[in-house]
């Protein structure tokens, strides 16, 4: 039985996800981390919601370590299977960060395109996600995380539902697998503003550096704005 709504579609998919046109920015957004997270080579990395890995991979060919977790078994598989050297892999849920013991000392924690944070809908786990990467870090250590934006997703996502109470978005929406295959699945998205998201990471352990307007493959540092589809977090762990 899966452990998250998101098992069976990212099963479905598979590799076929790496197709998605968001997929397509990850130099450009590896580029923006090593120079504003300042990641040097020999460094640790922890990517959470690491998907098949296209970002791990990335930092492991610039001489970064990174070890990236996954809820989704066949993700971690295709991320093992195209692993670069320096980068490593297992299936863990998020939600059990602060348990693993075995993950501690991180010199940064990635969280991007809506990976494990953006896929909570149960009230506390985003929380529970953040708390978890927060201790996975050192003392001084960087988080980069991005989040959809709650402005967008009611200005612009007038196919899908937006809870006000909540802040989940629910649409249904089509997946293909590498076959050409067409399931249709619900998508739920944890939807933020800035003021919310600087609240919850500066409660879990962090200062707030900066809060960008961003989209996949344009990351910047630019002030947040109703137009972007996401924004990104960067925060030391105090």
């Amino acid at each position: 039985m899966a452990d998250h709504w998101f098992e069976p579609m990212a099963s479905h998919m598979g590799r076929a996800y790496l197709r998605y046109s968001f997929t397509k920015g990850t130099v450009q957004e590896v580029d923006f981390l090593v120079q504003h997270l300042n990641l040097k080579p020999g460094q640790r990395v922890l990517d959470v919601g690491c998907g098949p890995g296209r970002h791990a991979h990335e930092l492991a060919r610039r001489g970064v370590i990174v070890h990236g977790i996954d809820i989704s078994y066949d993700f971690i598989a295709i991320a093992q299977e195209d692993a670069v050297l320096g980068s490593t892999f297992e299936r863990l849920d998020a939600r059990q960060l602060g348990e693993a013991s075995h993950l501690r000392d991180f010199d940064a924690v990635i969280c991007l395109c809506q990976g494990a944070f953006g896929l909570m809908t149960a009230q506390g786990d985003d929380e529970l996600v953040i708390r978890g990467m927060a201790t996975c870090l050192r003392q001084g250590g960087q988080l980069a995380l991005s989040a959809f934006n709650a402005y967008f997703a009611v200005k612009y996502h007038l196919d899908a539902h937006f809870n006000a109470q909540s802040g989940v978005s629910h649409e249904m929406t089509e997946v293909k697998n590498n076959r050409g295959e067409t399931r249709s699945v619900d998508l739920w998205t944890g939807c933020y503003t800035p003021r919310e998201l600087r609240l919850l990471v500066s409660l879990s352990g962090f200062e707030v550096i900066s809060i960008s307007s961003v989209e996949p493959g344009a990351y910047k540092l630019a002030d947040p704005t109703v137009e972007s589809p996401e924004f990104l977090v960067q925060a030391i762990k105090l």
